[in-house]
């Protein structure tokens, strides 16, 4: 028959035991304090035991780590450098590779890696069986996470953006007319947005596992905010028109052009929209120039990112009840991204698009 446990320890009585648990940050630490406490109370080893969640002999091997160590001796006790990985470093490698190009539809039948397809690929490749749950730690210790993708065109040219980011100095040196390079230089970038009736949803918080509400129109009146920014000067200029055309855009060049800092003269990125090219149409002021991102490369554009910025918290998951309505609601969200000159500074820039003011 087993000896009767004792604790010899009385630098703690019941009630220290239970004020320890109290403020313990480990519930498995307060459970294995409770059960010590419920033992110095008088009650039996298997009362004790049951009460705590544990078995006897874990119990009792919790005291015989109490009575060596104090408080200490019943704190969570991990490896040095944790559980060992079942992935190599070059296996862990070589998965980071198959999910940044995504799987084949003929060779794994998938159009997007799940856990378990990446489970069983794993298997298939290394011969090693990961649960599902163990990919996802996999994943997050390589810097994946799961993102909604951005929309790509068929006609994207992969190495166009790269080029543009590489070349970007020499292109605005070949944009820029004679009399515009001596001359303080801005950068600014300018895109459109269309917002109406038939808004996005944005993401919230809500409880694991529901599908929360959120108010969507389905009429069809809508307008579009004309934006363009200046991250080195933290501003921006717009305007909330009916259409995109190149008389809408010819009258938001104007208010760019307003905004430019005296005597200096704007390099104005923006992309490939028939209302943005050059000809009979547009009329560019003297203190413009324009410049075109590749084709299909929104990513370039950070004004992209500020309508992310204000769909997010200004003109999402609401409803419009006239086109009045709209032009307010685009016209409150500017006027609240312009207050922050800072956040446009930082939403804007971009380490490969400096130049000199």
């Amino acid at each position: 028959m087993a000896a009767p446990i004792r604790i010899t320890r009385v630098d703690l009585d019941a009630g220290g035991l239970r004020l320890a648990a109290r403020r313990s940050s480990s519930v498995a630490a307060s459970r294995r304090m409770l059960a010590l406490a419920l033992v110095l109370e008088g009650k039996s080893r298997t009362e004790a035991a049951q009460a705590a969640g544990m078995d006897r002999q874990t119990l009792r091997d919790w005291v015989h780590r109490y009575n060596e160590e104090g408080l200490a001796g019943l704190s969570d006790r991990h490896g040095a450098f944790g559980p060992k990985r079942l992935l190599s470093p070059e296996q862990e490698a070589e998965v980071a590779a198959w999910v940044r190009a995504g799987p084949d539809l003929a060779e794994h039948g998938v159009v997007r890696w799940r856990r378990a397809d990446l489970a069983r690929a794993i298997e298939a490749r290394f011969g090693i069986v990961l649960a599902e749950r163990t990919v996802s730690t996999v994943l997050r210790r390589l810097g994946f996470r799961r993102l909604v993708p951005r929309p790509r065109h068929p006609g994207h040219d992969a190495a166009a953006p790269s080029v543009f980011q590489r070349d970007f100095a020499a292109l605005i040196d070949t944009a820029l007319p004679e009399h515009a390079k001596t001359k303080p230089l801005e950068l600014w970038w300018q895109d459109e947005a269309r917002i109406g009736q038939q808004g996005t949803l944005t993401r919230l918080w809500a409880e694991r596992g529901s599908r929360p509400p959120a108010p969507r129109d389905q009429r069809y009146a809508w307008a579009y905010l004309f934006g363009a920014i200046c991250p080195a000067r933290g501003t921006g200029a717009a305007l909330v028109l009916p259409f995109a055309n190149a008389e809408m855009m010819n009258l938001h060049l104007v208010e760019i052009s307003l905004n430019v800092a005296p005597g200096a003269h704007a390099l104005l990125v923006v992309d490939g929209a028939g209302w943005h090219q050059t000809g009979d149409k547009l009329r560019l002021p003297d203190n413009i120039t324009l410049l075109h991102l590749p084709p299909y490369s929104p990513e370039l554009n950070p004004v992209e990112n500020v309508w992310a910025y204000l769909r997010s918290n200004k003109l999402s998951n609401r409803v419009f009840e006239t086109y009045d309505a709209i032009v307010d609601a685009c016209c409150d969200a500017w006027n609240w991204l312009i207050a922050q000159p800072d956040q446009i500074t930082s939403i804007g820039s971009r380490h490969w698009a400096q130049v000199n003011q």
